[in-house]
């Protein structure tokens, strides 16, 4: 390895001969080193033993001559000693260690075991007597001096350790040991009173419950309710006691439930719930749903499922009372509560209960009122009032609580900066249901004067339309235009409400305003909306051709001029006059007036022209299709061949690039036209070797017509002299080779 670097291995070929991990391993265990041992040594009288313990002694007093701190070493010299049958040189030795530290847990554990072993029990009593006399708060002492009297059938002695033991007051787990020994020797009546001695040092909860427990268990069921009942005692009836002692009211209960007493238990749930909050009480409740489940009717159930589920609502909007969703759950759970109840027949005091409770749930939901005065904010927020007005007026039947509603709302929103129409429609329409229909138009009135917006000009008008005050939706619909004379729609639907009262001369007038406007947002429906009317409801062809030159000279869209060609070639409905004198024969077809093909090909011709002029390519494509389709539907033949003739061909240009300086390829429309106008000898060439090579396909059984352009006659072909069909031929593969000039492709693309 150079520089610290892994040597390079050249040859990478397996070796000749293989070795496997287990060789490996094998090979590992043989070389391996032998651990030392030491020797053994054989004694054979007792001189050579005298000799072997004055060593090994001299060896362990210099061992904790050195390290006198070493309880390790005080232990092995110790068992050493005792292994040895020389238990007073063993005891020596502890005692030794003992003065060196007297509090060693594991000295004394050592000491004990060492004179068990030696079945000396007297002097092992006696080490755990001073041990735990030293170390009274070690509870492995107390334990196993408690173990061995017990080990020893001395049980009154090993109740006498237990009582020394209690007078330290140790943990739950010594007086449940000192229980257990009474319980084992059938003393259950000295147990019960242990118990009471540790309620005494220990007055918690769960040491109620076991001692319930235990009393339970024994049969003494009075007991058990005496000593829970002393529980709730002790404790009290506050919040923060109630609290503390859930354990004790639940185990008490499910004690009541175990023995069938269900009218116990359920009083003792409800004692405990109706003394605590709901947000510190979710495990007492869901004990209680589970006992409700297994005993209870279902209006119970319900009940406390409700309560549990309120219990959640109120946990999370303390946490965020913004969080509007929440609030609208919670509000549906009461609202639901109150159905359930009126369906199942409850008393009037419970419903009267249900609706107060529905009540303080939207007050304190409305009385988050949304920070700033972004309309973003409050649209969640709103729906709120909307709710609690509907629950007034329609389950409750409190109307003027309703009203009192609508109003606060209504104050509480800054219409300045922006307002809610469904309020005001909503508040207007709760008073018309209360046949109050001066008030409901103030309402509106107000809304549209403080805050006018489209939304309010269609509630009001929808109402007056309902209520049939046509008077009344006129004046509306003059305002909604003075406020907004952009809006293509009103004016739409304002000539709709002239036609369906069948003033058409109003409604006529009306488009006409509509159409002088010098903005207009999205005016081609209006100007739609207007031709529909002429031709449905007036049927006069002539009216209506002149909108369309007028809409023509405003815009001349290709769509308008499809749209005017195809109706120069339908059919429309009779003009009214002639179709009033008609209508006294009901059961005759409605007759209509034909329409001119060849007017509607002028007006194609006319656009396909305006369309030229303006350069729009697209767009002639566009017309050209739905000339074709006119011309398949009514025309011949030779009307669909010259349109077709007319149909373009898609060709590739290239054209350097001004930016990148590059040539790029781009796809263009070629016209026959088009090129018969700006290249009319080059157009002539082409259109023979189109003839030609169509001559060719003919005569081969195939097409080679191009779309785009007019082929020549056979006549003219075959007339053509050498050199004139020499240069078509020229000129063809001039076509075909020269990559600057189109590659000729048909607009179908073919």
């Amino acid at each position: 390895m150079q520089d610290g670097r892994a040597p390079r291995i050249r040859n990478r070929a397996p070796a000749q001969v293989q070795i496997t991990a287990e060789q490996l391993l094998r090979e590992a265990q043989e070389r391996q080193e032998t651990t030392f041992r030491a020797p053994k040594q054989r004694v054979e009288d007792f001189e050579e033993l005298h000799e072997y313990r004055g060593r090994k002694r001299k060896e362990f007093e210099e061992r904790i001559r050195r390290t006198r701190g070493s309880i390790k070493e005080w232990t092995q010299y110790a068992n050493w000693e005792s292994s040895q049958n020389e238990f007073d040189r063993s005891r020596s030795v502890f005692e030794r260690a003992l003065d060196v530290d007297p509090r060693s847990i594991q000295l004394w554990l050592s000491y004990s075991e060492m004179e068990l072993k030696s079945r000396n029990v007297q002097h092992a009593r006696n080490l755990f007597d001073r041990a735990v006399t030293l170390l009274p708060r070690v509870d492995q002492l107390w334990y196993k001096y408690v173990y061995l009297e017990e080990l020893l059938q001395n049980i009154p002695g090993a109740r006498q350790v237990f009582e020394r033991w209690m007078q330290w007051e140790p943990d739950d787990k010594a007086w449940q040991a000192y229980i257990k020994l009474e319980t084992r020797y059938d003393e259950p009546d000295r147990a019960s009173v242990i118990y009471e001695r540790w309620i005494a040092v220990r007055p918690e909860p769960r040491v109620w419950v076991k001692w319930a427990k235990f009393e339970e268990d024994r049969g003494k069921l009075d007991k058990a309710r005496e000593v829970f009942q002393t529980a709730l005692e002790f404790f009290g009836d506050e919040e923060e006691q109630v609290e503390k002692a859930q354990a004790v009211f639940n185990s008490f209960a499910k004690m009541e439930t175990r023995l069938k007493e269900y009218e116990r238990a359920r009083v003792i749930y409800k004692f405990a719930l109706a003394r605590l909050p709901r947000s510190k009480s979710a495990a007492l409740y869901a004990a209680y749903t589970k006992f409700e489940k297994q005993h209870g009717t279902r209006s119970i159930l319900e009940s406390t499922v409700l309560g549990k589920r309120r219990i959640q609502y109120e946990e999370e909007v303390s946490h965020d009372g913004r969080n509007y969703d929440v609030w609208f759950d919670y509000v549906r759970l009461e609202e639901d509560a109150l159905r359930t109840l009126r369906e199942e027949g409850g008393t009037k005091e419970e419903e009267d209960a249900a609706i107060v409770r529905v009540r303080e749930v939207y007050e304190r939901a409305v009385a988050h009122v949304p920070p700033g005065q972004e309309k973003r904010h409050w649209r969640r927020y709103i729906f709120l009032w909307l709710g609690y007005a509907l629950f007034e007026e329609i389950d409750v039947k409190e109307y003027d609580r309703t009203r009192q509603v609508y109003r606060t709302a209504l104050n509480l929103v800054p219409h300045k900066q922006f307002t809610f129409a469904k309020l005001w429609i909503m508040a207007a329409r709760f008073e018309v249901r209360r046949l109050d229909l001066p008030a409901a138009r103030k309402l509106l009135g107000t809304a549209i004067g403080m805050c006018p917006k489209e939304a309010l000009f269609k509630g009001y008008i929808q109402l007056e339309m309902d209520l049939r005050e046509f008077d009344r939706v006129r004046t509306l619909y003059e305002k909604y235009l003075e406020y907004d004379p952009t809006n293509s729609a009103a004016w739409i639907k304002y000539a709709e409400l002239e036609t369906a009262l069948e003033d058409f001369a109003r409604a006529e007038a009306i488009f006409e305003l509509g159409i002088s406007q010098d903005s207009l947002s999205m005016p081609e429906i209006l100007w739609k909306a207007y031709i529909d009317f002429e031709v449905d409801e007036q049927g006069d062809r002539e009216k209506t051709r002149s909108l369309y030159e007028r809409l023509i000279s405003l815009s001349g869209h290709h769509k308008v001029w499809i749209s005017y060609a195809e109706f120069e070639g339908s059919t429309i409905p009779l003009p009214r006059a002639m179709r009033e004198e008609e209508e006294e024969d009901e059961d005759a077809e409605p007759r209509v007036v034909a329409g001119d093909a060849d007017l509607a090909r002028q007006v194609f011709e006319r656009g396909y022209k305006d369309l030229k002029n303006k350069g729009l390519k697209p767009e002639r494509v566009a017309l050209l299709e739905a000339w074709k389709a006119f011309e398949q539907e009514h025309g011949s033949e030779s009307d669909v061949a010259k349109v077709q003739g007319m149909m373009p061909i898609v060709g590739r240009k290239q054209h350097v690039d001004k930016e990148t300086g590059q040539v790029v390829e781009d796809w263009e429309l070629v016209f026959a036209d088009d090129e018969r106008e700006a290249n009319p000898t080059s157009f002539k060439f082409l259109q023979m070797a189109h003839a030609w090579k169509n001559a060719q396909a003919k005569k081969s059984g195939g097409s080679g017509l191009l779309s785009g352009f007019t082929a020549a006659t056979t006549s003219i072909t075959g007339s053509m002299e050498p050199s004139t069909q020499a240069r078509a031929d020229d000129v063809e593969m001039r076509n075909e080779q020269d990559d600057l000039r189109s590659d000729v492709a048909s607009s179908d693309g073919e």
